[in-house]
């Protein structure tokens, strides 16, 4: 299936991308199915590896969609094609955030969960990359749209990010911009590639501070990660309580790198199985 991105037009005089995803995993419930959740997979990475491990977890109420991400050229990597959910060009806080690849992903994540039963519990997970793109629909869902403005057209329950970030947050706009031109050797629009912060995102948006108290959110980071830093974890979990996400988990691990461990993965079975309310069989 394609996504295409909003066009860039405007700004850089460039075609409007299309976006293929790969093959999708299934893991279906063993049990009562009560929620269904999207997890997405990390850079270079693909749905299988992570439904091999969902599949093991002890949660039979659950139904795991695992896509895989489009291959794209990627910034950071000389513009190498990798399976990816969207282009990074640097990991650093003062990154440009691939706004439109994260909504193309968003859309696709949508999509998968809209054809879900209407009294089935929706969720969206992930790890690294795909960690901030859950985040970013998480977002999505507090404002109602996505950052071009379409409608965001489900709701949920609960979203979980491991060893990720939160993208689209923390912009500083005259850094942007002098970022931007210095990269690409041209000038800022005003309000390209989310130059408003999160916060004055959410500002003025119906029902956005409501929305926001009742997702929880689960974050889990190692303090040993040295592909996406700790700090990142640390700084978004507080970034969403700042803007209002009142039932916000961050959970570290001393030793933990770039990887996932079953004790990590214990604490999100019982974080799932609380807030979704799974009957456990």
């Amino acid at each position: 299936m394609s996504f295409t991105g909003p066009s860039m037009g405007s700004v850089a005089g460039t075609a409007r991308r299309a976006f293929e995803f790969g093959q999708t995993y299934v893991v279906k419930p063993k049990g009562k199915h009560q929620a269904t959740i999207v997890w997405l997979h990390g850079l270079g990475d693909n749905g299988s590896s992570w439904s091999n491990l969902l599949e093991t977890l002890p949660l039979p109420n659950i139904k795991w969609i695992c896509p895989t991400a489009p291959q794209r050229p990627i910034t950071l990597f000389g513009g190498f094609p990798s399976t990816a959910w969207f282009d990074v060009n640097d990991l650093s806080e003062n990154a440009i955030d691939d706004e439109e690849g994260l909504d193309a992903s968003a859309a696709y994540v949508a999509s998968l969960l809209a054809t879900e039963p209407p009294h089935i519990k929706l969720g969206v997970g992930g790890f690294s990359m795909g960690a901030a793109t859950s985040l970013y629909s998480a977002t999505c869902v507090v404002l109602g749209k996505y950052g071009n403005g379409n409608s965001y057209p489900v709701n949920l329950s609960a979203a979980v990010g491991l060893s990720g970030w939160l993208p689209c947050a923390k912009f500083d706009f005259k850094q942007s911009c002098l970022i931007f031109s210095k990269t690409f050797g041209m000038f800022c629009v005003d309000g390209y590639n989310s130059g408003r912060t999160l916060t004055s995102k959410l500002e003025g948006v119906e029902g956005a501070a409501s929305r926001a108290a009742s997702l929880p959110i689960l974050l889990c980071h190692g303090k040993g990660d040295d592909v996406v830093p700790y700090k990142f974890g640390d700084k978004s979990s507080q970034k969403l309580r700042s803007c209002g996400f009142q039932d916000v988990a961050f959970k570290s691990y001393t030793a933990l790198g770039h990887y996932t461990i079953p004790q990590e993965m214990d604490e999100v079975c019982a974080w799932l199985t609380s807030k979704l309310g799974l009957e456990g069989k």
